[in-house]
């Protein structure tokens, strides 16, 4: 209800008490007036299980006092290091441009408002201090580490590891790992991990401090800027900048002038003095709002001489100063006559000339928008300031609001210099002229004087020596030499701009407009008009405050206008400024006299005034005062001019006319605002009623009346006078509402008025357009306020009187009474110290409390006040003030801890500071906002921005509230909301999320969780080695430990901020949520904090966040990592490629092997098959969380850890280690952040070996760097070796990874931080997994933990390694084989091959270290599995196998390498002293050799790396080799797989995994005899005949029995359907659909048979696709097109006379193959040897050149039988399995190719090759020839039935084509161009043949033509009716 004003106290109690009511007991309530809810009982809440609501808060002083009481003397020191106050208010100087601040004039007793003004424009700020996160984690003399500590010292080539085998137990070789992994390690995780970006945290912007506006400032320079041609007097000119668009003088007016010495003498007479200010020529102009159409005008004035402006301008145009000797005497005369009229007449002057500038055009002849920010302006020549407010008004167009003054010429002419017209002198005058300049150039109504002016046009530099303020006050800095003045010239804005004042200014302009006395008969013709201001009627009362001109005064008594010669009815365009006296009465008044100026030394005066003062107001505007005749009465000042009656000149008529604007920072200028702060002052001093209001009269009896209407109209006033003074309105509502007045002996309550127009004052400046935010939705100029200007009403006048800072402290921060000792001052008895007085008795206690209360009772306190009336405010009022409670809630702050800093903190506890009335209302305030977030959410879904920023508001008033209040007491605040926001929507748990964010930003957030109180360490148990597993003494304290990693409830409350933050973060984790962003922020904090720099503290804060380590592991599933994929980015970098992860082929398989419980494809098959699922977090949400729980495992304590893994179930460590393996993809090395790196080096083989060095050796790339740039960047690199990490402070780190334009060293920065990160993550993960393996002895399952443990190593030797990480991954490996040897190669055998795989891998890489590494590892691989035969032989197998898919697969293969790594491992077999007794040495020796031969192979392989044929033969000849291997042979089939994949050839790569699963099915079928399998190779016959070729050799000579043989993991079914699924897949990307078909043919009975119905749901699914596509696609599909390609000539040897079929894509055209191979052997054998024989005929070996190449190519087809024709017929059955070829050879017998129709022969040849296409290679040998010879009557009944078939293909189209038609029509081609049938029938039809052998040819003929023709009629029909229905369908 809204409160009548002098309501008593306790009545506003009783109605806070009220509302409050509705708070108690519940805390989902809404307020009495929003009962209108969704829910029956007036709550929005939904069910949520219990376990979310937020639990009961510990009490954080009883605990500390619990545990002070402990006396735990470690506890002790962490207490002492609680904050004590964070938050305190200080004053800061403001910074003051000039030398000394504006003030007003001293000894002058000062108007109340006008004092209160100025104290506010020079008092120094009061500002809350608070250290930031910001400021501790940014230290900048933080050194840390770089790349190069990662590096292991380069080791010699060949060099071995040492000690490989010397240590004594597996024990003694952990502890050896374990100190090498932990040298050199990277202290600081966070300092590696780009920052997270500001706009995603929730940041408190610090407002700008307030500043004196300017816009725009340039600075323009004079050189010689009026330059005539004769020189015969001084000149005087005025700068001004004019919008020509706003019609409107945008700048006040500068006066200069360059005139000789010789001339400044004609004026002696009239210039007393000169001084330095008025000297300046250069000038500053501020321009708030550029546009184009804004000019500089320089106007022109001489001295007053008898004769009109053309008169004396003439000279100037006639004359020239290089005519000297002809004018001299005209020259001299006309200087004398000068100097006359300068002694005569030196004060006047008259106009002369003028000149324009488009300021815009002297700036940059282009003008460039501005898109950064368009809301803002700055002084400093750009737009970067944010925040200050600036109009936005539709009166500017786009276009032309954001120009940015850049690109400034060096210097500027202006040439066309106008004379000035007697009757143009007005500024509507000049307005006009400008228009017309700018419409058009020419100037047809002025005349030019001879001349140009010259001046030069900057941006303002930082410092501008000998500058002066408006005012003339020298500007900061003041150069010790007096360089020549330069001044600042006041702008006036062409719109409104928005920055409350901020120095003192009380400046008057006077612009005298006209004068008419027409219709005066006088002879008053050359007028001036004398300005004075009077402060009183006696002419010595002129005060000298009118700004002087160029070369005089700076101040002066009196001013004379410009006179316009015999003019009785002149325009002026003079301007007068005033420098305002700080108190104005009646008596001050403008002083007019006119004068009639007589060229011949006589001169008549008349006169007028004007008071400045209007019923107490300056007077400003348009005025039109008439002239008096008489003498000027006495007291005339004390009147208007038209009381006194004396004699008027024309009766009294306004004659003159002219306009005053004021530019003052104390004067209101608003009827509303002038009322409200004259009622304002009145109430505070000694008024006298009736008080004077403008021309009204208070009484005291209407003074409250009154008062309160002015109050009330405040809102009413405009935006721009509001806005200026808003500093000052604040300030008196803010008294008003804490003190209660005496008005009329009555007491008058002014609190809730004065609240009320607070809120409208704050809503409307939110509500105006035009006035800058903040993104948190803060008005800028409130914020503004609350943070500098603001401080408790009553204590400003005490500051500004005392001159002392008062209570507040400096800017100092105490540290000495931190609540420990403040606890232990009052609570504890000191036997030791008797300084700390004894404790309290409760009775004394409580009585303190009572008085306490009693006092608080009476005083009135600001915070209490304001916070009540929060409370009890309603409607309207009420609404804003919740919807703006930012303002009010930092308002309450600021007020708060001023109170604070006035108690004294020893004696009063922080509990006890505020009174229980206030802690009420802040609760009633936090549950009504909390209500109002719930109810804008749930009614006003547009709203949401608005409740996101309400929420944001409330966050931080609670923050900053933990630094003020009982903190117990804010977390009941905290509690109270969490459980009221209880809404289960999306939008709301992002918002709790982002409110517990906010108070976990805070300073002390660690203390506040109470981190120390957290057990750190493991409890003490038996060492894991010695203890037995089942020991239930451990049983308790294992628990313990995994309790520790769970969010329990104990949790919760002892840790209330990250209890909550944890069980948000659990919550929100199935939607898209910033809950990670926070945990990365707040860690990144801890980790970059130096109070946290020890390790035993960073392990209790790892210890507060255990839990959210359980919370990531079970929200595995969400985490989305397919944007790091596991395979290779590139072949740049390293390590070498994978050979697993180069093609799908493999990785497919492998997803389809299921079985072992560490499988961690399976998730990712699942993702890449379904695609990315709803529920799945962002990639950057996962990096996050990943980030914090590396973060923590790594701070953790080992021990801790290590007894979690111990007790934790299977299933769990299954997750965690695809969690671990999840992190190494994440974090994996990209190398495409180096390609500035790769770029930069050359590409020569030794290059690479240097760049390979570089990128993976860790950090040699600073070297290789240093040394390819020399000197040059010698600082730079300084910078990354000491302070290499990312920063937020600098900008180059901000938001860089999308940009492209970065430079060299941002990339170079970028790749080493990288690649540390990299290092760094996994040696965390490294750490992590050598715990689980040492923990394993105590395990059941120490298999499948191991198998597990080794398929992650395995995943990180598969991504892009530093060699820092590899030296020791392959440490890891090796203290894995020592210790599960026999394990490994028993059980883990696929994993075995793999590791083979990835160890020889390395094995080849060029960096010695890893080269070294990968040896040792392998030696140790064969000797330890020496001691099994079975595993000896598989791990051959295995090496073997691995040797040649790396040799297949990888094309940068380093065979000299790797035959160095192999002479390694053999040294190493030859120097294993235990082993010398065995056969280990020579089967080492053995298997050495074999690999060497193997990779013999290689090096054919890379000679014909560009001829793919060739290349595929070769392979095939090895695959072909291993026939008795067939381990070996799959491998070399897959090679090829991928070999083809890689050239886009999808069908023979098909074929290869078709033949490889055949050889899989054969040795299957040996081991196995299950109906449900394929009967070998004899099944797949039906996708290929080729495939019998895989028929197993017999028993005798191989068993797949045999130890080693058949032991991979494909020769399992599932690696049969694997081979099989991969395969459809890849005909089905060739086209090939009805081979899909028939591959699905043999899975499905497996599948079948295993009911695996999700696997056959897939397969028929595909199976449909397949069929449909046969549909669609059909007879669109383009298979193979076919050549024969002949080799001839001895170079080619093998290939010598060998004919072959290439297979090449569809569509290819015999031009593009031929030129293909031409290219590639002439490149072989050089220019001139290859030729290319372009016709089919059979070559002649004798005719061929012995020292030359030749290739032949003819394009053939497929040729079938007749009966081959009737189980061939569709598209795809006529171009799969292809044996048989043909070509034709047209011949005659005269020996010529083509002849006519009766002598054309035809030759048609037929080549079979060795095997059917589509095969495993793309070209097949030759392997018969068959000829014969068609007669011409058999080559034209062949043609004619090819051209019957053409035309029902023509026809028979579903869309009939009629050009093809037409085409058909015409004829094709025949053997002879252009003869149709009519021409074959008169040849071979004109007469029956008399030989009998070819009457049946002649028949056939006839038929054929018969034929031929009634088809041509039929289809022309059927033709036409076809398109003639499609016409009438397509119509209708």
């Amino acid at each position: 209800h809204p409160l009548h004003p002098r309501l008593p106290l306790s009545h506003l109690r009783h109605s806070s008490a009220e509302i409050r009511k509705h708070f108690s007991g519940t805390s989902h309530g809404s307020l009495p007036h929003h009962r209108h809810s969704h829910s029956a009982s007036g709550s929005f809440c939904f069910n949520i299980p219990q376990s979310y609501e937020a639990v009961e808060p510990v009490d954080l002083d009883e605990f500390l006092m619990s545990q002070l009481r402990s006396g735990d003397a470690e506890l002790m020191q962490e207490l002492g290091e609680f904050p004590d106050d964070d938050l305190e208010v200080e004053l800061v100087e403001r910074e003051c441009r000039t030398i000394r601040p504006s003030v007003p004039e001293e000894g002058v007793e000062l108007d109340p408002h006008v004092r209160d003004c100025v104290q506010s424009y020079t008092q120094p700020w009061l500002v809350e201090k608070s250290l930031s996160l910001a400021e501790l984690c940014d230290d900048t003399t933080r050194t840390t580490l770089t790349c190069s500590d990662f590096n292991l010292r380069a080791l010699q080539p060949d060099r071995r590891v040492e000690n490989l085998l010397r240590f004594s137990s597996p024990e003694e070789l952990d502890r050896f790992n374990l100190e090498a992994r932990n040298s050199n390690r990277y202290g600081e995780l966070f300092g590696l991990y780009p920052p997270i970006d500001e706009d995603a945290v929730a940041i408190r912007p610090i407002p700008d401090c307030p500043k004196e506006h300017f816009g725009q400032r340039i600075l323009v320079k004079c050189f010689s800027f009026y330059r005539f041609d004769i020189e015969i007097e001084p000149l005087f000119a005025t700068m001004a900048l004019y919008d020509l668009k706003e019609k409107k003088k945008i700048s006040e007016n500068f006066h200069f002038d360059i005139n000789s010495d010789q001339m400044k003498g004609f004026l002696r007479v009239h210039t007393p003095r000169t001084d330095a200010s008025t000297l300046a020529r250069s000038a500053v102009f501020s321009i708030s709002y550029p546009s184009p159409d804004i000019y500089l005008v320089i106007k022109i004035e001489k001295v007053l001489q008898q004769g009109e402006i053309g008169d004396c301008a003439e000279p100037y145009m006639v004359l020239k100063e290089s005519d000297a000797a002809k004018n001299r005497e005209k020259l001299e005369k006309l200087r004398n006559q000068a100097e006359g009229f300068c002694q005569r007449l030196g004060r006047y002057r008259m106009p002369f000339a003028f000149a324009t500038v488009n300021i815009m055009s002297a700036i940059n002849s282009t003008l460039e928008r501005d898109t950064s920010d368009t809301d803002s302006i700055n002084g400093k020549g750009t737009m970067e300031k944010k925040g200050l407010p600036r109009r936005n008004s539709d009166r500017f167009s786009v276009m032309e609001d954001n120009y940015i003054l850049s690109g400034f010429k060096p210097a500027l002419t202006v040439y066309c210099v106008c004379r000035q017209e007697g009757e143009r002198l007005s500024d509507e005058d000049l307005f006009k002229f400008l228009a017309e300049i700018k419409r058009s150039s020419n100037q047809r109504r002025v005349k030019i004087i001879p001349g140009y002016l010259k001046l030069e046009v900057s941006p303002v530099p930082e410092m501008v020596p000998g500058c002066l303020s408006p005012e003339l006050i020298p500007v900061k800095p003041v150069s010790e030499k007096n360089p020549r003045a330069v001044k600042e010239v006041l702008e006036f804005p062409s719109s409104e701009v928005y920055v409350p004042h901020n120095i003192y200014r009380n400046l008057l302009y006077v612009y005298p407009l006209r004068l008419n006395l027409t219709n005066r008969l006088t002879s008053a013709r050359n007028i001036t008009v004398k300005i004075q201001f009077m402060s009183g009627e006696d002419p010595s009362c002129a005060m000298p405050v009118i700004f002087g001109k160029s070369s005089g005064p700076e101040f002066l008594q009196e001013v004379y206008t410009p006179v316009t010669y015999h003019n009785r009815s002149p325009d002026f365009y003079d301007e007068i400024k005033i420098r305002l006296p700080a108190r104005l009465t009646e008596k001050h008044h403008l002083l007019l006299t006119f004068y009639h100026i007589s060229c011949q030394q006589k001169q008549n005066q008349t006169g007028s005034w004007l008071p400045m003062l209007n019923n107490d107001r300056l007077q400003t505007g348009q005025q039109c005062l008439p002239i008096i005749l008489d003498k000027l009465p006495v007291n005339y000042s004390l009147h208007s001019p038209e009381v006194p009656p004396v004699k008027w000149m024309e009766n009294h008529k306004g004659l003159f006319n002219l306009e005053l604007q004021a530019v003052s920072s104390v004067q209101t200028q608003d009827s509303h605002l002038e009322r409200f702060f004259t009622l304002c002052h009145a109430l505070e001093g000694k008024t006298t009623f009736p008080i004077r209001v403008r021309d009204e009269k208070i009484s005291e009896n209407m003074f409250e009346h009154e008062l309160k209407l002015s109050i009330i109209s405040l809102s009413s006033s405009g935006l721009e006078p509001l806005v200026l003074f808003l500093h000052q309105v604040l300030d008196k509502l803010f008294r008003l509402i804490m003190q209660p007045m005496v008005i009329a002996g009555q007491t008058a309550n002014l609190a809730q008025i004065a609240f009320e127009s607070v809120v409208s004052v704050v809503n409307s400046l939110h509500n105006s357009q035009e006035l800058a935010k903040d993104h948190q939705g803060r008005n800028c100029l409130l914020a503004t306020y609350l943070y500098f200007v603001f401080r408790l009403p009553d204590t400003q006048h005490e500051i500004h009187t005392t001159g002392t800072v008062g209570r507040y402290s400096t800017l100092t921060r105490a540290t000495a009474n931190t609540v420990g000792f403040m606890l232990l001052q009052s609570r504890i008895r000191s036997t030791s110290n008797p300084d700390i007085p004894a404790p309290q008795s409760p009775e004394d206690t409580e009585v303190t409390n009572i008085l306490g209360k009693f006092e608080l009772k009476f005083e009135l306190l600001f915070h209490e006040e304001l916070a009540l009336q929060m409370v009890v405010s309603t409607g309207v009022c009420r609404e804003n003030v919740y919807k703006y409670a930012w303002f009010f809630f930092e308002l309450l702050v600021k007020s708060m801890s001023q109170h604070v800093s006035q108690l004294d903190k020893k004696a009063v506890p922080r509990r006890n500071r505020f009174s229980d009335r206030f802690k009420d209302d802040i609760t009633t305030i936090v549950n009504v906002v909390t209500a109002e977030i719930g109810n804008i959410l749930v009614k006003q879904q547009k709203e949401l921005e608005q409740a996101e920023k309400v929420n944001i508001s409330l966050a931080f008033f609670l923050y900053d509230l933990m630094s003020l209040m009982d903190r117990g007491f804010v977390f009941q605040l905290v509690k109270n909301y969490c459980n009221q926001v209880l809404v289960n929507m999306s939008t709301l748990i992002s918002m709790r999320l982002e409110f517990l964010r906010v108070l976990c930003s805070h300073e002390h957030y660690l203390n506040l969780s109470l981190f120390f109180s957290s057990p750190a360490s493991a409890p003490a148990s038996p060492s894991p080695s010695t203890s037995s597993q089942t020991s239930s003494s451990c049983s308790f304290q294992d628990h313990k430990i995994t309790a520790m990693f769970d969010l329990s409830q104990d949790f919760k409350q002892r840790h209330y901020l990250t209890g909550l933050l944890l069980t948000e973060l659990s919550t929100a984790l199935d939607m898209e949520s910033e809950g990670s962003v926070t945990f990365n922020v707040l860690l990144c904090a801890h980790d970059l904090d130096q109070r946290c720099a020890r390790p035993e503290v960073k392990a209790k804060i790892a210890a507060l966040y255990l839990p959210l380590v359980g919370i990531i592991i079970d929200s595995i599933n969400y985490l989305d990592f397919t944007g790091t994929a596991l395979h290779n980015k590139g072949k740049s970098g390293g390590p070498e490629e994978d050979p697993d992860s180069i093609t799908p082929i493999n990785q497919s398989v492998a997803m389809a092997i299921a079985g072992n419980p560490f499988n961690t494809l399976a998730r990712n098959a699942l993702v890449s098959m379904t695609g990315k699922t709803t529920n799945m977090l962002t990639a950057e949400t996962s990096r996050n969380l990943l980030m914090c729980f590396l973060w923590i495992i790594k701070n953790a304590d080992q021990n801790l850890v290590q007894r979690w893994t111990v007790d934790m179930p299977l299933s769990q460590l299954s997750r965690l280690l695809e969690l671990l393996t999840i992190c190494i993809s994440c974090f994996e090395y990209r190398v495409k952040t180096l390609q500035s790196l790769t770029q930069a080096l050359q590409k020569s083989q030794q290059a690479k070996v240097r760049l390979e060095e570089a990128l993976l050796g860790g950090i040699g790339a600073r070297g290789q760097m240093m040394k390819r740039v020399g000197g040059e960047l010698h600082l730079m690199f300084y910078f990354l070796s000491e302070n290499l990490r990312w920063r937020k402070d600098l900008t180059q780190w901000r938001q860089t990874n999308d940009r492209q334009d970065k430079s060299k060293a941002e990339l170079d920065q970028e790749a080493i931080i990288s690649g540390n990160l990299a290092t760094e993550t996994n040696l965390i993960v490294l750490d992590l997994l050598e715990m689980i393996v040492q923990a394993v002895p105590l395990a059941d399952c120490k298999d499948n933990v191991v198998g597990g443990v080794l398929k992650v190593l395995l995943h990180s030797l598969t991504c892009n390694q530093s060699t820092t990480f590899l030296s020791h991954c392959f440490s890891t490996l090796r203290a894995l084989i020592v210790k599960f040897g026999d394990l490994l190669f028993e059980e883990e055998a696929e994993q075995c091959a793999d590791l083979c795989q990835k160890v020889l891998h390395y094995c080849s890489s060029c960096v010695d270290g890893n080269r070294s590494q990968a040896c040792a590892t392998l030696y140790l691989i064969m000797r330890y599995s020496y001691s099994s035969a079975s595993n000896f032989s598989r791990v051959k197998m295995q090496v073997t196998m691995s040797l040649a898919s790396l040799v297949g697969k990888s094309s940068d293969i380093h065979e000299e390498y790797l035959r160095r790594s192999f002479r390694t491992i053999l040294l190493y077999a030859e120097e294993d002293t235990e082993m010398q007794s065995t056969q280990l040495p020579s089967q080492v020796d053995e298997l050495l050799r074999n690999l060497n031969s193997i990779l013999s192979d290689t090096v054919k392989m890379k000679e014909f790396q560009k001829d793919p044929e060739m290349l595929m033969d070769l392979m095939y000849r090895i695959a072909k080799g291993y026939q008795t291997s067939p381990d070996l042979r799959l491998t070399w089939l897959q090679n090829m797989a991928e070999k083809h994949n890689s050239r886009k050839c999808f069908t023979e790569s098909a074929m290869c995994l078709v033949h490889a699963a055949a050889l899989v099915a054969e040795y299957l079928s040996m081991l196995e005899d299950h109906k449900y399998l394929p009967v070998g190779s004899v099944t797949f016959q039906s996708i290929s005949p080729n495939v019998l070729e895989e028929s197993a050799v017999s028993d005798d000579i191989l068993s797949p029995d045999e130890d080693g043989v058949c032991s991979g993991r494909y020769f399992t079914e599932n690696g049969l359907v694997g081979l099989l699924e991969q395969a459809a897949e890849l005909f089905s990307n060739g086209g090939l659909y009805e081979a899909v078909n028939e591959v699905y043919k043999v899975i499905v009975p497996i599948l079948e048979a295993h009911r695996d119905f999700r696997r056959l749901a897939s397969t028929h699914d595909k199976l449909q696709r397949a069929f449909e596509n046969i549909i669609q696609k059909g007879h669109k599909r383009m298979f193979g097109t076919y050549f024969r390609v002949g080799f001839y000539g001895s170079k080619f040897g093998d290939l010598d006379e060998q004919e072959f079929i290439y297979k090449e894509p569809g569509i290819t055209h015999l031009p593009e193959i031929s030129h293909r191979l031409e290219n590639f052997y002439s490149q072989c054998f050089g220019d001139g040897v290859l030729e290319m024989i372009k016709d089919s005929t059979p070559v002649d070996r004798k005719k061929l050149n012995l020292n030359k190449a030749y290739i032949q190519i003819t394009f053939v087809e497929p040729y079938f039988d007749d009966y081959e024709m009737k189980d061939r017929l569709t598209n795809f059955e006529k171009n799969f399995n292809l044996r048989r070829f043909m070509y034709t050879t047209p011949f005659t017998k005269s020996g010529r190719p083509r002849g006519e129709l009766s002598e054309q022969y035809k030759r048609k040849t037929i080549l079979t090759t060795m095997h059917a296409f589509p095969y495993i290679k793309t070209r097949i040998n030759v392997i018969q020839k068959e000829e014969f010879d068609l007669t011409p009557i058999e080559v034209a009944i062949e043609d004619m039935q090819k051209k019957t078939r053409e035309l029902a293909e023509a026809t028979h189209r579903e869309k009939p084509d009629a050009v093809m038609l037409q085409m058909v029509l015409q004829g094709s081609v025949t053997a002879t161009v252009n003869q149709g049938p009519l021409e074959v029938a008169q040849v071979f039809l004109n007469e029956i043949p008399a030989d009998p052998k070819l009457f049946r040819h002649h028949n056939k003929l006839r038929l054929s033509l018969i034929l031929h023709i009634a088809a041509l009629f039929v289809e022309l029909d059927s033709f036409k009716r076809n398109s003639l229905r499609r016409t009438q369908d397509e119509n209708s």
